[in-house]
């Protein structure tokens, strides 16, 4: 028996906005935000209130559209340069996951190959456009987990980072697209989450979208995988992905170099899961990948109280890369790549 539709809706387009399930309040409430302009859809990605690579892309191709329907253009040149603002500010917002650009690219090239149609009608069809994106995502990483789920052993025991899932997407997930994968074909997972600090995406919202479907986990903090795994408690590890390098360097949050050195060391298959636009060809591999960095205050502070002394500076590089030597394989929705990693295939 499969599982039930997902609980909650990461994303949504609502005719003239985009509503997003608002992270940065999970998992004590469950609220919505608002985006009536590409301004809106910019802040709502910077400020992470909606995050995770895919559901960036496709929060960003809505903005574009946004931006379309804004824009009191005449002639397909000054529409034109409406979506370039928007696509500019966007791109602005956060320089690691990939899946932004790719999405964003899209959109502009939607709009060049039918500047011959009336505007009225391309702002409708750039609307459709960001939705065939958040479409094709949730039955893109539907195949991924379909693709995952052999990888995981008969109540595998599984340690994920970060939050991988339908949050982190349209919906489904990538990771946890495994997860939900195994789930579906009887396998019977179990979850290890870490808690992944700085922004606790672990705790706070994996662990939060495992008990809204009922899939057993346990949180664990992020110093306790090692212990774990020594153990023999951890069967395999599975994570996600902002931006993958041509030869499979792959960038991904804070901590999971850590996690793929550990794996190595104690023998257990690491694994990531992401879509195919994930995937940088133009990147030969993981050196020039850019990673964030973000306020200190998310290292000093947790909500909102200080942890750290006044006169103590903290750094908050917000992803790290992991090199394809370490990764077993790379799931996606077009199968499973393993080393070395052509994914002309």
């Amino acid at each position: 028996m499969g599982l039930p539709p997902l609980s909650f809706t990461t994303v949504a387009w609502k005719g003239d906005r985009v509503v997003l399930l608002d992270q940065r309040r999970l998992p004590g409430e469950e609220v919505s935000v608002e985006c009536r302009t590409w301004h809106d859809v910019a802040e709502a990605i910077r400020s992470m209130a909606v995050r995770g690579a895919p559901a960036i892309g496709v929060t960003a191709a809505f903005g574009v559209a946004l931006a379309a329907l804004a824009s009191r253009a005449t002639r397909f040149e000054e529409l034109l340069a409406d979506l370039e603002a928007a696509i500019k500010g966007l791109a602005a917002t956060r320089p690691t996951a990939v899946n932004l650009f790719w999405a964003l690219e899209r959109m502009r090239k939607h709009a060049l190959d039918r500047r011959a149609v009336p505007l009225g009608e391309l702002r409708a069809s750039l609307v459709r456009e960001a939705e065939a994106i958040l479409e094709e995502d949730i039955a893109g990483n539907r195949r991924l987990g379909a693709h995952g789920a052999p990888l995981v052993p008969e109540g595998g025991r599984i340690l994920t980072h970060c939050n991988a899932g339908g949050l982190a997407t349209a919906g489904y997930g990538t990771a946890l697209g495994v997860v939900r994968g195994a789930v579906e074909a009887g396998r019977k997972p179990f979850v290890w989450v870490d808690e992944t600090r700085p922004v606790l995406q672990g705790a706070r919202l994996t662990a939060w979208e495992l008990a809204k479907e009922g899939i057993p986990h346990t949180v664990i903090a992020d110093v306790a995988a090692a212990s774990l795994m020594a153990r023999g408690e951890v069967d395999l590890v599975v994570v996600g992905a902002d931006r993958i390098a041509a030869n499979g360097d792959t960038a991904n949050k804070i901590g999971t170099y850590g996690l793929a050195v550990l794996a190595q060391a104690h023998r257990i298959p690491f694994y990531v899961a992401a879509p195919f636009s994930t995937i940088d060809p133009s990147l030969p591999d993981g050196r020039a990948i850019p990673i964030e960095e973000r306020d200190p205050r998310e290292v000093q502070e947790l909500a909102g109280r200080r942890l750290v002394p006044a006169a103590s500076p903290a750094r908050n590089p917000a992803f790290d890369v992991t090199p394809a030597a370490l990764i077993t394989a790379i799931v996606t929705e077009r199968g499973v790549f393993r080393p070395p990693y052509d994914f002309r295939a």
